[in-house]
């Protein structure tokens, strides 16, 4: 058991929660920040067609894949010891990727990068969430978190734009290196270090194995089912493996004394919602920015320094909703936040979709792209807050990659769906007749994102009426700063 951790100055968490912040947003950025800088990087690392998409899909797989062995190892292990691992792991993936020289490399740093993602995020959302008890308190320290987790999305299609631009597509790697550094020196100097771990709570090898095995397998076949073909040998194999091992991983944690993944904690009605709103998230919201890239560069022909600063005003909406969400899941509940927050990403997206023409530019969209921020911005930290409450201490890593996991699983199943409708009418085309037809395909793709999101809304409903997250005593947290930080 954890030994109990000295308390700080409510000055000194800030300081943390900003660390705990800007780890998300390192995570987050390196969703998108290789979108704007793919093509350099196709060209001059010589990947081209189906293979290019492994520098996105690398990363997506292994980080799906070790989600929630990288949460229980926070509960069990020590969460900033996963935090700094984490970052460890990322800032050498990230170095290697910087100075690969072949497309090999390249690769396999991406799916490192993945790797020390999966270790980094459920530590960070874990020790956001102990460390600030349930109520006002932890509700704006997830609303801190989440900004930059949300922001980072837009934010990495900017910065590569920008990096791209002037350094070079190894920018995009090797900017996380410095970013790293800092973050591990934050760690130690503001995070409370872990105690011993506590006696008598075994980690689950059979189904670290198992569920590990399964997620990477189930989010490799839908990544590469679109491109390669649903029917092909090495899709339908990973399908049908990635399914006996999830079965397997089910039986095993249904009857181990140490689960990696406890089943109990699917009786929580908290985390049962937010895991729903939370994949069809992943499925529609989460992949509008993969869109709107494809459609400044291929249909506007924007630069990647243009294409990328297309996005500041997004980055700017979503600051501003954060802060709007932490009032209204306060004041209205997180239900009601969620439900507003779904019909704002909705809307937003039809309105950009409506401006997606050949003949469009940033104006015709900008109107959408501000009330989709809006959307981006409030149900980030709701049903990221949500799937958390209710869940005990011991428990925060694992339900916290759990909720990661649906995510991944809700954002690879999305983008394949949603990439075969924009590109169906594009083959044999060119010129003049590829660029509309590449414009119509993405406006499609859109308006069906646009309209699957709304089925959140049941998801939402499911969540407890009265989960408004209860106010936190006076003595609590304000006199008594968090436990688990520094």
């Amino acid at each position: 058991m954890r030994t109990p951790e000295k308390t700080t100055t409510l000055a000194g968490s800030r300081w943390a929660l900003g660390l705990l912040a800007f780890s998300s947003l390192i995570t987050s950025l390196d969703f998108t920040i290789v979108y704007v800088a793919l093509p350099d990087i196709a060209h001059e690392v010589g990947l081209s067609g189906h293979a290019a998409q492994w520098v996105v899909s690398s990363y997506a797989i292994l980080f799906g894949g070790f989600l929630l062995l990288g949460g229980r190892s926070a509960d069990l292990l020590g969460r900033r010891r996963m935090f700094v691992l984490g970052l460890v792991l990322f800032g050498g993936a990230s170095l290697l990727g910087g100075l690969a020289t072949s497309s090999a490399v390249l690769i396999v740093a991406r799916a490192f990068q993945g790797v020390g993602g999966a270790v980094l995020f459920p530590a960070t959302l874990s020790l956001v969430t102990t460390g600030f008890a349930e109520g006002p308190e932890r509700v704006r320290a997830l609303a801190v978190w989440a900004m930059a987790g949300a922001g980072g999305l837009s934010l990495g299609a900017l910065l590569g734009g920008v990096l791209t631009h002037a350094f070079g597509w190894e920018a995009v790697f090797l900017v996380n290196v410095p970013l790293v550094v800092a973050g591990v020196g934050g760690a130690f100097a503001l995070l409370a270090p872990d105690g011993r771990r506590e006696r008598g709570r075994g980690f689950d090898v059979p189904g670290a194995v198992t569920g590990t095995g399964g997620l990477t397998l189930l989010v490799f076949a839908i990544a590469q089912g679109p491109e390669a073909g649903w029917t092909t040998t090495s899709v339908l194999a990973s399908a049908v493996v990635a399914v006996v091992l999830l079965t397997a991983f089910v039986i095993i944690e249904a009857r181990s004394r140490h689960p990696l993944m406890p089943l109990r904690l699917f009786t929580n009605p908290n985390l049962r919602a937010g895991l729903l709103v939370i994949l069809t998230f992943g499925i529609t919201m989460q992949n509008l920015v993969y869109f709107l890239t494809l459609y400044f560069q291929d249909v506007l022909g924007y630069s990647a320094l243009r294409g990328g600063l297309a996005f500041l005003s997004l980055s700017v909406v979503i600051g501003i909703a954060n802060s709007v969400a932490e009032r209204l899941i306060i004041r209205i509940g997180a239900r009601t936040t969620l439900i507003i927050a779904l019909l704002l990403g909705s809307g937003g997206g039809a309105l950009m979709a409506a401006g997606m023409r050949t003949d469009g530019s940033y104006w015709t969209i900008l109107a959408g792209l501000a009330v989709y921020g809006m959307g981006m911005g409030m149900i980030y930290p709701t049903m990221f807050g949500a799937s958390g409450t209710g869940v005990a201490d011991e428990d925060q890593g694992a339900a916290g990659g759990m909720a990661n996991t649906a995510l991944q699983i809700g954002t690879s199943v999305g983008l394949a769906v949603l990439v075969g409708v924009s590109t169906s009418g594009l083959a044999g085309l060119t010129g003049d007749a590829l660029r509309t037809a590449t414009s119509d395909g993405l406006r499609d793709a859109v308006y069906v994102a646009s309209a699957l999101t709304l089925a959140g809304i049941p998801a939402a409903l499911t969540l407890p009426r009265r989960t408004t997250l209860p106010p936190t005593p006076a003595a609590s947290v304000t006199d008594e700063p968090m436990p688990t930080l520094r």
